[in-house]
């Protein structure tokens, strides 16, 4: 099987999916607009030909550069794990007749309104919701759902844009922030427990799936710079409270048509029991969520999403055995790491359970918080027992500190 992989250096875990894709027997070629020499080792080993293009935003170009390139040789695939670049990949497949998703079916995945759309149609719950492209519909959106509300991107990716309107103050205030962004949508703040549903998916049907739950959830923690934002994989998927959850992200990737490859689903559970959709994504979660798979089951989920493009199966034994907790650190100051306070005794009493820790080294300049989740680095630990994972968790985002200056 020949695949095209869209990216394949960039973003972070890209290169461990080309790797997946090329040890799961298929031929692989890339395209992308990092240069040669820039692409990640394990990259260049696991592709066949890579195709360098000036920019994968102009989908003409594009075509025409792989139509050079790949003279005489044949696609089975397309494949793209960039929210960015859904839509550019299913510009590819149907310009050269690949099966695979359309750009009208990939739209469902990247305009947020058209999702919903979809979704209520088939009986879903979703947020009540209008999708508007100026202040004045802001403010009739507004009026016809109340406060508090939620307004983010239509074709959004994270948490990025969005912010919770209490009242109409408050919306006011927000409006200049949101003129860069063509088309928002309105929604109902749904007040709950946030979860995700992340899926590898073969030919319609779920192969494994895995549940995350944020701590807190990711609205607040982009609000308030002093948190240590945690995810938390979950190995005891059959808790009963999870189950109305898990059945309607079966129902979504039937009702949006989802054939092969990797979704991540975020939704809510109410106090009162309620499951309530958020949003899906043709692609896996970011900010090495896909590692606490691996490191939950003890197995290569890169290339079991490999054998489900390649091999349309997964070969790749795998056992829940964990649960996995992720704590992102922010450094306190500006400019450059100096150094940080409790990691030696932390270690000392978790060190064993402890899976990667990712830190950044004094000298390294502090990332902007609120642009990355991963922020100034991560510990990342596992635990079978959920209370003990939770504990554990707790002491790192609340003893761990990372100073700057």
């Amino acid at each position: 099987m020949n695949v095209l992989i869209i990216s394949p250096g960039y973003p972070a875990d890209m290169p461990e999916f080309t790797r997946g894709l090329a040890q799961s027997g298929a031929t692989v070629f890339g395209v992308g607009d990092q240069s040669v020499d820039r692409l990640p080792e394990q990259v260049r080993h696991s592709l066949s030909r890579y195709v360098q293009v000036r920019s994968l935003w102009d989908a003409e170009a594009v075509i025409q550069q792989l139509r050079e390139s790949l003279q005489g040789l044949s696609l089975d695939r397309i494949e793209c794990l960039w929210e960015p670049g859904i839509l550019l990949a299913a510009q590819l497949r149907e310009h050269f007749g690949v099966q695979g998703m359309s750009v009208e079916h990939a739209n469902w995945f990247r305009d947020k309104e058209a999702m919903k759309v979809v979704l209520d149609s088939a009986g879903i719950r979703t947020p009540r919701h209008e999708a508007v492209d100026s202040a004045a519909g802001c403010w009739a959106a507004a009026e016809k759902i109340g406060f508090p509300l939620i307004v983010k991107p239509i074709d959004g990716a994270g948490s990025a844009d969005t912010y919770r309107i209490e009242n109409r103050d408050e919306l006011r205030d927000v409006m200049p922030r949101l003129r860069h962004v063509p088309r928002v949508s309105v929604e109902e703040f749904i007040d709950g427990e946030e979860y995700t549903f992340d899926t590898i998916t073969i030919n319609g049907e779920i192969a494994f799936y895995s549940i995350a739950t944020y701590r807190p959830r990711p609205l607040i923690a982009r609000s308030n710079e002093w948190i240590s934002p945690q995810v938390v994989l979950l190995r005891d998927v059959d808790d009963p409270t999870l189950a109305d959850g898990v059945r309607m992200g079966f129902d979504v990737i039937k009702a949006l048509q989802f054939e092969t490859g990797f979704t991540h689903m975020e939704w809510y559970r109410k106090s009162d029991g309620e499951v309530v959709f958020g949003e899906i994504g043709a692609r896996p979660p970011g900010a090495h969520q896909v590692d606490q798979m691996k490191f939950a089951c003890d197995f290569d989920v890169f290339r079991a999403w490999g054998q489900a493009v390649a091999q349309g199966k997964i070969s790749e034994p795998w056992q829940r055995r964990y649960n996995v907790a992720t704590i992102y650190k922010r450094a306190q100051g500006v400019g450059k790491i100096t150094g940080f306070e409790g990691v030696d005794v932390l270690q000392q009493r978790f060190g064993e359970h402890v899976v990667w820790n990712t830190l950044l080294p004094p000298g390294t300049p502090r990332r902007d918080w609120r642009k990355t989740l991963v922020s100034d680095g991560f510990i990342m630990l596992r635990h079978p027992e959920i209370l003990e994972t939770l504990t554990m968790a707790d002491a790192f985002a609340s003893e761990l500190h990372v100073f700057a200056q």
